[in-house]
């Protein structure tokens, strides 16, 4: 039986734009070494006349942040009927909107560190919560935006001329510790990784150049605090309703020491399948490669879940 002719969305015009061209070429790459036929579609408003004209059996989504994460292309595919890769559109919204994920996890019981929505202006009047504390845009991944605001600094996003994510910010109290991020794939958890930025956080850069950070994977945890993460990841996936493949951030704060306690950040529904993204990582360390992994999300492709 021929395999599936697979259309690679990427690239969308969101500020994670780059690392979704280099998720969609390496996704790509992999699946015509295994026999797949590939299109590759750098993802424009016209999105609905190239799927039209490519007639792709599936869509694998390499397509990072806003419209692409946030369940508008999603919505798009189940209207056209072509199955696609990832979390479908409620998930995906979910997921890419924090506040609204936070709420839902609140209520779950997941721990998460506190935190409110502001207007932007707000910090006009001095700080919103005592330092530290971290400044969010609400619906962008990568990193893409996020402050750390320590005491005597004086950062304000409303003088920030490179603030072009909204009048609205999350401002969350900052969690000292360690950076935790767990992937899951399907029902199954694949493994924990610890991240050891070498600069002032993991941001955008640590993330996505090499030796700005240092990956220690399997997690170096108790096998009760490492057996216990994963079981909040899994259940932070599953309370969204999240498929396919997701990778979620946690802090660790252990510095008043073990056991110490996670805290969930965000889940990303569409993570990065770069050469230095975590997911791929963790899995080979699970012992699934690359072709298997992304073949495995193809095969899970569905509509209407």
């Amino acid at each position: 039986m021929a395999k599936p002719h697979v259309a690679v969305l990427m690239g969308g015009w969101s500020s994670e734009r780059e690392v979704s061209l280099t998720s969609g070429r390496a996704v790509a790459k992999a699946l015509r070494e295994d026999g797949f036929r590939v299109s590759e579609i750098d993802v424009a408003r016209d999105l609905a006349q190239k799927l039209d004209a490519t007639k792709p059996d599936v869509a694998f989504n390499a397509l990072h942040g806003p419209y692409g994460e946030d369940g508008t292309v999603q919505g798009l595919l189940e209207i056209l009927g072509i199955p696609y890769t990832h979390s479908g559109v409620l998930a995906s919204a979910l997921a890419m909107n924090k506040p609204m994920a936070k709420d839902v996890w609140r209520n779950h019981g997941l721990p998460m560190a506190e935190g409110r929505v502001v207007h932007r202006s707000a910090f006009s009047g001095g700080p919103v919560m005592p330092h530290p504390y971290v400044i969010k845009p609400l619906n962008e991944g990568s990193s893409v935006g996020v402050h750390i605001v320590f005491e005597g600094d004086n950062y304000q996003p409303q003088d920030d001329a490179s603030w072009h994510f909204g009048e609205h910010v999350l401002v969350e109290r900052y969690i000292p510790g360690r950076e935790i991020q767990v992937a899951v794939m399907g029902d199954r958890v694949l493994g924990a990784i610890e991240i050891r930025a070498h600069g002032k956080f993991y941001d955008y850069e640590a993330k996505y150049t090499d030796g700005k950070a240092t990956h220690l994977m399997p997690a170096p945890l108790a096998k009760p605090v490492y057996d216990e993460i994963c079981a909040l990841a899994l259940k932070a996936h599953l309370t969204l309703g999240c498929r396919g493949v997701t990778r979620s951030d946690w802090r660790y704060d252990d510095t008043a020491g073990e056991p110490g306690r996670f805290y969930l950040l965000e889940i990303n529904t569409q993570p990065g399948m770069t050469p230095l993204s975590l997911v791929p990582e963790i899995a080979a360390h699970s012992g699934i490669s690359f072709a298997e992994l992304v073949r495995w999300m193809v095969e899970d492709a569905s509509c209407g879940r």
